[in-house]
């Protein structure tokens, strides 16, 4: 038996100190798949607290202990889509516009360094994928976030998912393709 299924089947006996260190170990995993599908940082800290609170009361029912992490992973997938759902979002209204006399002077500008151009380059490239991940339906970038950014196997989605492994390696492909239109329509 592993550490970490000893430590699920005391957690799931009602030891909060265990639930703590399998929380502990996740916590910032759990946020990126929360985040890759909310695309705000309140709303991704928010949906992860509530996935943690939910897999707390949750626990005794959990069957397996090997399969924890598909199981959280899940739980947290649930509570992001839940958030994306019920969130309001709030909008900033600008009250009047400043004067041209409180603009701030020109700031200096140097020649241009042909290594600072490849560096702005990478970063408007980012920002091209950035606006193109955007575009996705929230179930995409989970999918691309667990396998590319997690790093997880296609097996271990579809459990995570609760979908067969073809299912699973088909909606890869189809996010794949989604984002690869995506980044088209950005060119």
């Amino acid at each position: 038996m592993s550490p970490d299924e000893a430590l699920v089947r005391r957690a799931r006996l009602g030891d909060a100190t265990a639930f703590d260190t399998l929380v502990a170990t996740r916590i910032d995993r759990c946020y990126r798949l929360a985040w890759s599908i909310l695309l705000n940082d309140a709303d991704a800290a928010d949906a992860t607290q509530d996935a943690f609170v939910a897999a707390w009361r949750k626990l005794p029912r959990l069957r397996d202990p090997y399969a924890f992490d598909g199981w959280l992973n899940r739980i947290v997938a649930n509570a992001a889509r839940m958030g994306r759902r019920h969130r309001v979002r709030l909008r900033e209204i600008t009250i009047g516009s400043p004067s041209p006399d409180d603009s701030p002077p020109a700031p200096y500008e140097p020649a241009p360094d042909p290594y600072a151009r490849t560096a702005i380059d990478d970063v408007a490239e980012n920002d091209a994928i950035g606006r193109a991940f955007d575009r996705l339906r929230p179930d995409e970038r989970a999918i691309l976030a667990l396998h590319h950014v997690e790093e997880r196997p296609v097996a271990e989605i579809a459990r995570t998912l609760g979908i067969p492994t073809g299912t699973a390696k088909w909606r890869l492909h189809a996010a794949r393709r989604a984002l690869e239109r995506a980044m088209e329509a950005e060119a």
